[in-house]
Formats: C-alpha cells, sequence, structure tokens
C-alpha cells in the first residue's frame, strides 16, 4: 500500500474523536509456535514415548537446546530454566557477593532485574544512561563504581547492545563481574560480537514475546566459564552438584547448598531448538521492517524522529522520539492518538526503576537518572514482530502524521 492508494481511508478526523482509523485490519500476528515449534513438541513426545517414559527435564531436548545456544556464541555453557527472572536470580546467586554489597544495575529494566538482586538480600545500586539513550553508558558507569559494588548487571534494552565491551573492560578493571542481562536482545551485536558473550555470566528470557521462545515462559543462563556453570546447574536445582563423578539425583547427602528448583522441561526446550533455528531469519525480518519504517518516517515526519539503530540491532520494540516542543498536547496523549488509529504500540515505557515507589527503600541511595527519564518521556514504542512488513512500516507513518497535522503547533 502507498501513500496514494486510492483505498486508504481519507477521514481527516481522529479516530480519538470518533472518525475512521486509519488501519482497519489488526496489526500481523507474530504465531511464535509455528509449524517447526509444533513439529519439535511431536518428536519431543515421540521420543519419551518410544522410551516409555514420561517428559521431564535435564534431558535429550535441553542437551540439543543448549548445545546449539552455545554454538550461537561460539562456544560455552547453557542452562535451561523456567523464566527470565529465574536466570537472573541465578546468575546473581551464582556469584555468591558479599551479603549487604551492592550491584551496579542499568536505569531501565523490568523489575525481574532489580528483585533478582534484592531477593539475594543485596542492594541496587543505580546508574544512568546515555544521553538520548535507554542503554547504560561507559562513563556513567564508571562514575557509580564504589567500594560496596561487588558485581553489576548491564541491560541490554528494546534490542539495542549497550556499549558492553567498554563497560566490562572498566569493570574488570576493578574485579567487578558483570552480568549481562540479554532478555530483550537475543542475537544483538556490538562490534560484531554477541551479546551474552562480553561479562561473566549472561541471562536470557525466553518467554513468549521473546524473539526467540521456549513458550508461555523460560529462561537461559550463560557463561564460558565452568566453575561458574557448575554454581549456575546447582543454583538452579536445590544444590545437586550434577557435574560430579556418580552424581545420584536421589542422595541430597551430596548436595551442596540449599537452592530451588528452577528448571524448565524437555518439551520446552523442544521448542527452544526450533525456534532458535529461525532467529536469525527473525532477526533479518524485523530489521528490515524496522530501516524501512525509520526511512519514511526520517522523510516525512516533521515532529518524530527514529531513535538511534544499527544493522547489529535485534529489534525487540521500536521507540520513536518525538519532539513535544512543536506539539499542542503531551506526549503520552499523542501516541494514543496513534495507537487509536491502528497501531499496536506503548505511548509510555514505565521501566525506568527510579520511579517506581515501591523500590527506593531498597535502593543504595537517592541517585536518580534524567537521562533515562528523559528519553523515555520524549519516546513511545511500537511493537514489532517478524511478520511486520511495508504494509505496516507505511500504515504507521501515516497514522504518525495523521495525528501530528492536529496536533502540531
Amino acid at each position: 500500500m502507498t501513500r496514494n492508494d486510492p483505498s486508504r481511508p481519507t477521514n481527516a478526523t481522529l479516530a480519538i474523536h470518533g472518525g475512521q482509523p486509519l488501519r482497519a485490519k489488526p496489526m500481523p500476528p507474530r504465531f511464535a509456535l509455528g509449524r517447526d515449534e509444533e513439529r519439535m513438541i511431536g518428536e519431543a513426545l515421540r521420543y519419551y514415548r518410544e522410551r516409555a517414559l514420561d517428559p521431564g527435564y535435564q534431558g535429550h531436548f535441553e542437551d540439543l537446546y543448549t548445545a546449539a545456544f552455545v554454538r550461537t556464541l561460539g562456544g560455552g555453557y547453557a542452562d535451561a530454566v523456567a523464566t527470565g527472572t529465574l536466570a537472573l536470580y541465578i546468575a546473581v546467586a551464582a556469584l555468591q557477593l558479599p551479603t549487604g554489597s551492592e550491584v551496579l544495575v542499568s536505569p531501565i529494566t523490568d523489575p525481574g532485574t532489580i528483585s533478582a538482586i534484592i531477593l539475594n538480600r543485596l542492594t541496587p545500586r543505580l546508574a544512568d544512561s546515555m544521553a538520548e539513550s535507554y542503554n547504560l553508558g561507559v562513563e556513567q558507569f564508571a562514575s557509580r563504581l564504589g567500594s560496596k559494588v561487588s558485581a553489576a548487571i548491564v541491560v541490554h534494552s528494546i534490542g539495542k547492545a549497550a556499549p558492553i565491551d567498554g563497560i566490562a573492560e572498566a569493570a574488570h578493571r576493578c574485579g567487578v563481574p558483570i552480568i549481562e542481562d540479554c532478555s530483550q536482545s537475543h542475537g544483538a551485536c556490538r562490534n560484531g560480537q554477541p551479546v551474552g558473550t562480553f561479562g561473566d555470566i549472561a541471562a536470557y528470557s525466553t518467554m513468549y514475546r521473546k524473539a526467540h521462545i521456549t513458550g508461555a515462559s523460560g529462561g537461559l543462563v550463560y557463561t564460558r566459564d565452568l566453575e561458574l556453570y557448575h554454581r549456575l546447574l546447582a543454583y538452579a536445582d536445590r544444590g545437586k552438584p550434577r557435574w560430579a563423578d556418580r552424581f545420584d539425583d536421589r542422595d541430597p547427602t551430596t548436595f551442596l547448598f540449599p537452592a530451588l528448583n528452577h528448571h524448565t522441561d524437555e518439551i520446552s526446550c523442544a521448542i527452544g531448538c526450533a525456534s532458535l533455528a529461525r532467529l536469525p531469519d527473525i532477526i533479518r525480518r524485523r530489521r528490515a521492517f524496522m530501516l524501512e519504517f525509520y526511512q519514511r518516517l526520517r522523510e516525512r515526519s516533521q515532529i518524530c524522529a527514529p531513535y538511534h539503530h544499527s544493522l547489529e540491532d535485534s529489534p525487540f520494540i521500536i521507540p520513536v522520539v518525538v519532539d513535544p516542543s512543536r506539539l499542542s498536547c503531551d506526549k503520552v496523549a499523542f501516541a494514543e492518538a496513534v495507537r487509536a488509529e491502528g497501531i499496536g504500540l506503548n505511548p509510555h515505557y514505565m521501566y525506568v526503576v527510579r520511579d517506581w515507589p515501591w523500590v527506593r527503600e531498597y535502593l543504595a541511595d537517592d541517585f536518580d537518572t534524567p537521562a533515562a527519564r528523559g528519553i523515555r518521556d520524549r519516546t513511545f514504542a511500537l511493537y514489532v514482530n517478524e511478520n511486520y512488513g511495508e504494509e505496516e512500516a507505511e500504515d504507521a507513518v501515516e497514522a504518525i502524521l495523521k495525528v501530528e497535522r492536529y496536533f502540531r503547533k
């Protein structure tokens, strides 16, 4: 569909005011559980029926899945777990940090990241993002290092890698281990190197909205350090030393320490095998949509602009930067009007940690994160999946232009 398509609605009245939405049909669904995933579920069921067993966990399909996953990162060790939040919790636990010490953390993230710190009896210490960025920067990281900092969690937000090479170098000079939270950025790279391979441990969410999935929920922990991997395994399953010679799953006298069972299951890992194999194509198609949308937006909008992006991104959401000085309404009202035109989006990304009332009593200090709040307040985020194409890019831009014409000063 082009901007001159006679089938396009010409009603200039905004949908929020009762007009006809620019896009009448829903944006394309994803269907992340596709035929390949269905096939792998069937293969897992057949595999266990042939052996007169019910599917469990820590079995054949987890071996296949984690082996395939570490190949995408050039080697290392991985364990599949039940959720991305648990992946973060286990990663923090495996570092065995001093109780009460501080963990430096990115300013924009999911509550699971912060809760993983708190529930390990540690103290979150916020750093700010880079200017005009959702991600923590090297200078911002270094300025918040202190004597109580025992580790850091660096979040690769919204599908774009943080400058993790510089951050990891600065951290390791000070003996501070790094956990990379890659939950929103599967397959993203920094200067050609995949995220997750710069720090000491990486944690991933594989729930149904992520670029690669293991089902409704799921997660992975990854490291290149064998000793850390053994600790990750033990913290993921009741302190069991699965790597030990003659390990007996039914002999708790050999277990190492208190821990809960955070494992996932064989059927989820079978799904992961199929989804992971499709990840390069998923990223390619999402990038193509992102570039198409941003090019059209740059050429035609006077109020909205692309967020900085690159061909190393793995788009999770697509931020749009708004110039509020040129609007007669606030950014949220503008974005909600665009959404009413049939474009799926989040008008206001609510994941600036410093703004959550419940978390303040747990933070190391009163440090504010104005850069993180600033970029959040000047952006809204388009949803994206690999089935979006040129038509959706055109409709999204046309919806923005329609709303601009009404609200521009």
